[in-house]
């Protein structure tokens, strides 16, 4: 499955059914920079398991204001449109599949 960005819009939306890991980020943001690749690995091999969505927000202050994200890059773990989970900063790989397979 392929990493789907999402807005303000349609991120609630995104969130309602199965496991999903939320990225919030910024393009500025060098942990964020470092974060992408780590998840595009996760997506390859848990994709089966987990959808990854990221927003970006600069561009989605509402959902970023409604879920109290204050610093970047943050990482909410949905499971069935409730958070689960989270953690903020970068993270290595095993950390993150370790928050996924603890709700799959």
């Amino acid at each position: 499955m392929a990493i789907l960005h999402v807005s303000d819009q349609s991120f609630t939306t995104e969130i309602k059914k199965g496991l999903v890991l939320a990225d919030f980020w910024a393009p500025w943001c060098g942990p964020c920079k470092m974060i992408a690749p780590v998840l595009e690995e996760i997506d390859i091999e848990m994709g089966d398991q987990v959808r990854i969505i990221k927003l970006n927000v600069d561009e989605n202050p509402e959902t970023t204001r409604a879920f109290g994200v204050m610093s970047i890059p943050t990482l909410i773990l949905f499971k069935d449109g409730e958070a689960v989970d989270q953690m903020i900063g970068f993270q290595p790989k095993s950390v993150l599949t370790e928050l996924i397979s603890k709700q799959a």
